[in-house]
């Protein structure tokens, strides 16, 4: 049973531009309560029971919403991989890892705790309608997405022109076991790390043999990466598109 989540809250989000002058991106704020709040509120509410949190930038401040926190000394310099391996002890057993910029249903947590295998992923298969009130052109920013016959995924993260080659797309929600570790640590160095995205990182352990399962969810998310994708999530929240979870 999975009962363990990590946050990774590391950075500052720059492009949340003067929000984020005094708090970590986690902490700005989505109809009133921080985003790290809707995370835990939700992760609670799935069943989790032990939430740790990556900090870096101003991490103190992260340290109420969290049963402990782990440092990544280096926020400035590295990034979402190397916050992940940070915490790589902390991943002795089936664990959520979520972004801090995210926001997401319990019913998403409870869907990805229950997949069979060493390593999997959740990804909206309804992604279109949410990138196209993001962006003017979704395919500048969407990235290919491709899953196998039996769920698994078989291509993430690339550039492409064409909504043909995306079948959904990468949420910032994981579960990931000592045996994923165990598989990054067998194809990376720690140099390595320090210039990974989360999507190549996932991408080149595809490549390497290791199985990463998908599961689709429809709607019910976003990501929080600017501040015109803070006033777009507020109208999800007044269009009943996102619900704030009960506190746990």
């Amino acid at each position: 049973m999975t009962t363990r989540a990590i946050i990774l809250a590391a950075g500052r989000g720059s492009r949340m531009r003067e929000m984020t002058e005094d708090r970590p991106k986690g902490l700005v704020e989505l109809a009133g309560k921080p985003l790290v709040g809707w995370q835990t509120d939700a992760l609670r509410r799935a069943g989790i029971d032990e939430i740790v949190i990556v900090t870096g930038y101003r991490g103190a401040q992260l340290a109420p919403f969290a049963d402990r926190t782990v440092e990544n000394a280096d926020w400035a310099t590295t990034n979402m991989v190397t916050s992940l391996m940070c915490a790589a002890g902390e991943i002795d057993r089936p664990v959520i890892i979520s972004y801090s910029d995210i926001v997401y249903a319990p019913d998403a947590v409870r869907q990805l705790a229950g997949v069979a295998g060493e390593t999997a992923m959740a990804y909206d298969r309804d992604w279109l309608s949410l990138w196209s009130r993001r962006f003017d052109d979704p395919l500048s920013d969407a990235e290919t997405f491709r899953a196998a016959a039996d769920g698994s995924i078989a291509e993430i993260g690339g550039k492409t022109d064409t909504l043909a080659d995306i079948q959904g797309q990468y949420m910032g929600l994981l579960r990931f076991t000592p045996a994923t570790i165990a598989a990054i640590r067998a194809i990376t160095d720690e140099s390595e790390r320090a210039k990974l995205d989360m999507t190549s990182l996932l991408m080149r352990l595809i490549r390497s043999g290791h199985k990463i399962q998908g599961t689709g969810i429809s709607g019910g998310w976003c990501e929080v990466d600017s501040v015109e994708d803070l006033k777009l999530a507020n109208e999800l929240v007044a269009e009943g598109k996102l619900t704030p979870p009960a506190s746990a």
